[in-house]
């Protein structure tokens, strides 16, 4: 099996061949005793940015595994490379009725996949429309038209991650993260992907590639029909019947529950079902804009505008002496503040980038943790706690998307910036956001901005621009699952991916999809149905 030799450091635009070199010598591999070698990993360490460094990761095939395995035990920086292979346990019970999966973001779209490979034929449902009739409807609504609550950023095919930066970062090392990703490529992602610490595709990208995976899931055997939701589930003697939004029952062996975390219809029927549900914590906050250049230049100083610098980025937290935590996630460099609403008379914002990350502004969402004993402990209050926000926000300003200024949220004015030009394309409203968050959440806003200041100079700029509110951080409830990944109280659901509280971004919402897959995979047989 490869190995990995780790954290080799070298000087900005050194070439490949050097840093391999390089990582070689750190483990004392001859170069005769390789068989192949290439860059596996980089990223950028600009912590020192006067001395700005390539951290990179180098793939060593070797002639025997004993000659891996002696190399991998005795050099520290050394590691064998995951494999990222499916092995799948296929059951022999066959069941009556459909396989079906509902919702078709990043985990219904690998599980409806991983299924359809190994012959399951699954049935695939998706409350919004295809690619092509989902970008017209967005478009659209951003552009100040009406909303279509079923078809939207948070619904349709790909799921809310198809209008997103499509960053592909997961704080997990599960192994199906690399077979993700090489998937990916496959159905047309960038192969730089492959290569890169923290690795996007790009809304633009994305799309295509979601639309490829769906191409292939049909012709294998799949079906996946738009504009239908599951509407009701109800237990059988031989597993679940499935009540769809056009009023057809179908007889399902298993469904999937791949259904998002805004999915809000679909969480209050299983509660009205009595199927098992609790309150979790999540996030709420706001969008932050910066000038891209001037993140650029907190993090790399005169080096800031090098062409073999990548956009900047950053990643920033504080947790206070109570436990509360406030961090910045979903930063898209060069991007753009969109209007993310599934309901209407609210005001939802989220970020998106394109591939080539060439806008102005850098936004990124700065959201304060939320937790029931913050909103009570109801299973449906986090949602309902969700809600009143985001109906706020548009009472607040007539339907465009509540702003200030950091200096504007600090002195408690309504605000707008004076060097920002807002990207949020339905209009913003400048406003006081006391009015719009409770005090927690400002309170911590400001706490957080302060320590973020200090890290990185342009989160010290008071012009920064501040648009409201990001409240679809994470689902704020879990669909509680036992060690089978079936649901605790009703046999044959399978809870998974972010709406059932299990997941937080693209790779692990598709990793928990493919897991999910192969457990049903182990309960029952392929199926003839079609």
């Amino acid at each position: 099996m490869p190995i990995i030799i780790n954290n080799i450091k070298a000087p900005l635009g050194t070439a490949k061949e050097e840093i391999i070199s390089k990582a070689l010598a750190t483990a004392h591999i001859r170069r005769s005793d390789i068989v192949s070698a290439d860059i596996h990993k980089t990223s950028i360490d600009a912590r020192d940015n006067k001395n700005i460094l390539l951290v990179s990761s180098v793939y060593v095939t070797l002639g025997s595994e004993k000659a891996e395995k002696d190399k991998a035990a005795k050099c520290k920086n050394a590691s064998f490379a995951v494999s990222g292979r499916l092995d799948p346990e296929i059951g022999t019970v066959h069941k009556n009725g459909r396989m079906l999966i509902a919702g078709y973001g990043p985990a219904g779209m690998f599980a409806g996949l991983t299924l359809a490979r190994y012959g399951y034929k699954p049935l695939i449902l998706e409350r919004g429309a295809a690619m092509e009739k989902r970008i017209a409807k967005v478009k659209e609504y951003s552009l100040g038209g009406r909303l279509d609550s079923s078809t939207n950023i948070q619904f349709g095919e790909g799921g809310a991650g198809t209008f997103s930066d499509g960053k592909l970062t997961c704080r997990t090392k599960d192994e199906l993260c690399a077979y993700v990703t090489r998937e990916l490529v496959e159905f047309g992602a960038p192969e730089e992907i492959l290569h890169k610490a923290k690795p996007h595709i790009g809304t633009d990208k994305l799309r295509e590639v979601v639309k490829n995976i769906r191409l292939e899931t049909e012709r294998l055997g799949g079906e996946v029909r738009f504009e239908t939701a599951l509407t009701d589930l109800t237990q059988t003697a031989d597993g679940l019947k499935a009540t769809l939004s056009d009023g057809s029952e179908v007889e399902c062996s298993a469904v999937i529950l791949a259904i998002g975390h805004s999915a809000r219809d679909t969480f209050e029927m299983l509660a009205s079902k009595n199927v098992f549900l609790e309150p979790k914590p999540f996030s709420v906050g706001v969008r932050i804009e910066h000038k891209q250049t001037d993140v650029d230049r907190s993090l790399y100083g005169k080096h800031a505008g090098d062409p073999l610098l990548p956009k900047g980025e950053y990643q920033l937290s504080y947790r206070n002496s109570e436990g509360r935590g406030v961090y910045t996630f979903c930063m898209c460099p060069g991007g753009y503040v969109v209007p993310a609403a599934s309901e209407h008379e609210t005001v939802v914002t989220n970020g998106m980038s394109e591939f080539a990350r060439d806008g102005e502004n850098a936004n990124a969402a700065v959201a304060v943790s939320v937790t029931p004993e913050d909103y009570g402990k109801g299973v449906l209050d986090g949602v309902k706690f969700q809600r009143e926000i985001e109906h706020r926000a548009y009472t607040l300003t007539g339907g465009k998307a509540p702003a200030c200024s950091v200096k504007g949220l600090f002195e408690g004015k309504a605000v707008l910036s004076d060097r920002i030009t807002p990207t949020y394309s339905r209009g913003v409203e400048a406003a006081d956001l006391h009015q719009l968050f409770p005090e927690f959440v400002t309170d911590m806003l400001k706490t957080g901005l302060q320590n973020f200041g200090r890290k990185m100079a342009c989160f010290g700029d008071g012009d920064a621009l501040l648009t409201a509110p990001e409240t679809r951080t994470s689902s704020p409830v879990r669909i509680t699952r036992g060690e089978n990944r079936q649901s605790i109280s009703l046999p044959c659901l399978y809870p998974c991916g972010e709406g059932a509280g299990y997941a937080g971004g693209i790779m692990s919402a598709a990793v928990d999809g493919i897991k999910t897959a192969l457990a049903v995979m182990k309960e029952q047989a392929p199926t003839n149905n079609a």
